[in-house]
């Protein structure tokens, strides 16, 4: 089994901003794979289903984003498994918006849910860094995290969350290059 935690805020004036486009990942792939019904668990929200032959549980953690490692770390014990089975989608400032890059560990690049996972799990797990890009100062990056896509970023949002959902059983699979590849290669069409 694997767990793959999408990092957001919870809240409906949450909902559109930069910061919460791992929710955004974690609810497309649930709606495209048919994923099971929504279950408040592990100071969550769960969704259980497959892709392709790999049992995955997504989780949104509804602690705030300052607090998401408690969630995690919770369902990881719950369920046994190591930081390997672990996979997070959340929104990275320096990458190109709408770009999508995945690797192993790394630095934390001041995301604060990042920042908590690695408090109580260490920094060695897979992520999913969806890129909003950077509004140029560093000053004005905390109101461009919070702030909410702009109407002109919502189609290219949403072929994005379609294309991460649509490969992500080549995700599932361990495949992140060939994962990234196909994901860049459904946005240039």
């Amino acid at each position: 089994m694997q767990l793959w935690v999408g990092l957001g805020n919870p809240g409906p004036q949450y909902a559109m901003q930069r910061h919460n486009v791992g929710f955004m990942a974690v609810d497309a792939i649930a709606e495209v794979h048919d994923f099971g019904a929504t279950a408040k668990k592990f100071q969550g929200w769960v969704r259980e289903g497959r892709l392709g032959n790999e049992k995955v549980l997504l989780l949104k953690p509804a602690t705030f984003m300052n607090e998401s490692g408690r969630s995690v770390a919770e369902a990881l014990r719950f369920y046994k498994l190591d930081v390997g089975a672990l996979t997070v989608f959340h929104d990275e400032l320096d990458l190109a918006p709408m770009k999508v890059k995945v690797r192993m560990g790394g630095g934390l690049a001041g995301h604060n849910g990042l920042r908590s996972i690695d408090q109580y799990l260490g920094p060695e797990f897979r992520r999913v860094r969806i890129g909003i890009g950077h509004p140029g100062h560093k000053d004005r990056a905390t109101g461009h995290v919070l702030g909410n896509y702009a109407k002109s970023e919502i189609d290219p949002l949403t072929d994005l969350l379609g294309a991460l959902a649509s490969e992500a059983p080549t995700l599932a699979a361990g495949d992140d290059v060939r994962f990234m590849n196909d994901v860049a290669l459904r946005l240039q069409g």
